[in-house]
C-alpha cells in the first residue's frame, strides 16, 4: 500500500464502508488491469459502491483532501480511462447493477450504472423493447455513457449520446444532481446530459441513467460478402448509404482479420476484405433491403453472399466478430495488442484505408483493420513486439501519422474508444482553440481536479 493517501480519509473511508474499502495490491492492480496498450497505473484503493448515496459520501471525502476519484464500471475502456496516474481512490460501480424501471408505453428504462448491456437485454427480453447499442464487449452502461460508446449497430441507432435521455450524477463536490427528463425532447437550459456523456469521469460520477429503447424487430437477417480490395468493399457502403438502404449493422474486416477470425472461430469465410451486413424489419423489408444491396455489391465486384436467418447461424457470426480481439492477438503469440480508431466522413472512407494499409506496409508492421464501416469508424490492433523497442516506436510514429490524416480529412481522432491518456495530443491537435474551452469547463465544475485526473486534456500530467 502506498502512502499518498491521507490518514484521515483512510479511516473515514474504512469506517464508511468496512470490508468494501480495499488497500490490497491485487484488487488495486485488477482496477487498472484492462485490455489498453498503456501501462498500468493502480488506484490507491478501491471502493465498491452501492448507491448514490454512497458515491456522494466517497466523493465528499475525497473533495476535503484533494484525492482523486477513478470511476470504474468492467475495466474494457481501451485508452487507459480507468489508470490513477496521480494515486487516488477507485470507485467501483459495478454492484450497482439494478434495472430500476422499464416504461413499455415510452419505450425507456432507468438503469443504475453497473448494468451491463447484455444484462439490460435480458431483462427487456419479453418486453418486445431492447437495448441496441453493441460495443462488442459487455460494458457497462454507466461506462459506455462516459465514454460516449456506440459499437456495430450506430449506423441504424445512434451512439450514447442519441440514446441517454437522463442521467443522475455526483458532481465532485460530492452534490448531487439529475440532468434531462424522460421527455423525448427539451429546450431547457444548457444540455448537461451530454455534457456528461463522453466526459470519461473528469466532470462527475453518472450513478443512473434513463435510456431510450427501440422495438425488437420482426425479423432479422445478417450477410456476409466478400470483395476483392478493401477500397470495393467501401465504395459499396458508400452506395448503399447513398441509396437509403436500410442498414442495421455493416461490418468491414479485411483480409488478414477474417483469417485470424476463421482460425479461432471456424466460421469458414473467404479470407479477403469482407462486409458483415445485419438488416432489421418485417420480412419482406428484409428481402427488399438485402436485394438492393446485393446489386450495389455485384456492380463493385462482391462475391460470396452468405445469409443467416436462424438466431444461431447469426449469433456464430457476431460472436466470431466480437472476439476479433482475441483472434488477431493469437496471430503473433507474445505480442501486445495495440488497438486504436480513427473515425473520417464515410466519403473519404476508401481514401483513408487505402493510404493506412499502404503506410503499414512500408512500416513492417501487422496492423490488421476492421470496423463500423457505416459511420466511417474503423480500428486497428497492431501488433508488436514488447522487448523491440523500434518496432514499438514505429508503431506510436503510425499511430499519431493516421490520427493526423483522420483530421486531416475532416474526421475525429477517435471514433468510439475515447480520449483518455492516449490521445490527448490528437485531440489538442483536432480541438484547436477548444480545448482552452473545455480546460474553462473542468476547472469551473471541478476546481481541485479531483475527478478522473490526467485524462482527455492535454494539459494535464
Amino acid at each position: 500500500m502506498t502512502d499518498r493517501l491521507p490518514q484521515t480519509l483512510r479511516s473515514a473511508l474504512a469506517a464508511r464502508f468496512g470490508d468494501r474499502f480495499q488497500t490490497g495490491q491485487a484488487i488495486r492492480d485488477q482496477h487498472a488491469a484492462t485490455t489498453t496498450w498503456i501501462a498500468p497505473q493502480p488506484p490507491d484503493a478501491v471502493v465498491m459502491a452501492q448507491s448514490t448515496a454512497e458515491v456522494a459520501a466517497l466523493v465528499g471525502l475525497c473533495a476535503e483532501v484533494g484525492v482523486p476519484v477513478i470511476p470504474f464500471g468492467t475495466g474494457t475502456s481501451l485508452e487507459g480511462q480507468v489508470n490513477a496516474p496521480m494515486g487516488g481512490v477507485c470507485v467501483d460501480l459495478s454492484p450497482m447493477n439494478r434495472v430500476l424501471a422499464v416504461h413499455q408505453d415510452d419505450m425507456d428504462a432507468v438503469v443504475q450504472p453497473g448494468v451491463t448491456r447484455t444484462a439490460l437485454n435480458a431483462h427487456l427480453r419479453d418486453t418486445g423493447l431492447f437495448f441496441p447499442l453493441d460495443p462488442g464487449a459487455d460494458a457497462s452502461l454507466g461506462g459506455m455513457a462516459s465514454t460516449r460508446a456506440s459499437g456495430t449497430t450506430a449506423v441504424r441507432y445512434g451512439t450514447m449520446r442519441e440514446v441517454v435521455l437522463a442521467l443522475e450524477a455526483v458532481m465532485p463536490d460530492g452534490s448531487v444532481i439529475r440532468t434531462g427528463s424522460r421527455a423525448r425532447k427539451s429546450a431547457a437550459g444548457y444540455d448537461l446530459t451530454r455534457l456528461l456523456v463522453g466526459a470519461e469521469g473528469t466532470l462527475g460520477v453518472i450513478t443512473e441513467l434513463t435510456l431510450r429503447l427501440q422495438p425488437q424487430p420482426e425479423a432479422v437477417r445478417a450477410l456476409s460478402v466478400s470483395f476483392p480490395t478493401v477500397r470495393a468493399a467501401c465504395e459499396t457502403v458508400i452506395l448503399a448509404l447513398q441509396s437509403a438502404v436500410p442498414l442495421a449493422r455493416i461490418e468491414l474486416l479485411d483480409a488478414t482479420s477474417v483469417g485470424a477470425v476463421n482460425a479461432r472461430s471456424g466460421v469458414g469465410l473467404p479470407e479477403s476484405p469482407l462486409l458483415l451486413l445485419e438488416f432489421h424489419g418485417s420480412p419482406t423489408a428484409i428481402a427488399e433491403a438485402q436485394e438492393s444491396f446485393r446489386l450495389i455489391a455485384v456492380d463493385n465486384e462482391g462475391s460470396g453472399f452468405r445469409a443467416a436467418s436462424t438466431t444461431e447461424e447469426r449469433n456464430r457470426l457476431w460472436k466470431a466478430r466480437h472476439d476479433l480481439f482475441w483472434a488477431i492477438s493469437a496471430l503473433r503469440p507474445g505480442s501486445r495488442p495495440i488497438s486504436t480508431d480513427v473515425c473520417v466522413p464515410v466519403s473519404w472512407l476508401a481514401d483513408c484505408i487505402t493510404q493506412a494499409e499502404a503506410a503499414v506496409a512500408a512500416r513492417g508492421l501487422i496492423a490488421p483493420i476492421a470496423g463500423h464501416v457505416g459511420d466511417g469508424n474503423f480500428h486497428h490492433q497492431i501488433l508488436v513486439d514488447p522487448l523491440d523497442e523500434a518496432e514499438n516506436a514505429r508503431a506510436a510514429e503510425y499511430v499519431g501519422w493516421l490520427n493526423d490524416l483522420a483530421i486531416s480529412m475532416g474526421g475525429t481522432c477517435t471514433g468510439e474508444h475515447g480520449i483518455g491518456q492516449g490521445k490527448r495530443r490528437y485531440l489538442e491537435r483536432e480541438a484547436g482553440a477548444g480545448i482552452r474551452h473545455m480546460a474553462a469547463i473542468k476547472a469551473a465544475l471541478d476546481p481541485k481536479g479531483i475527478m478522473n485526473p490526467g485524462k482527455i486534456l492535454p494539459s494535464e500530467a
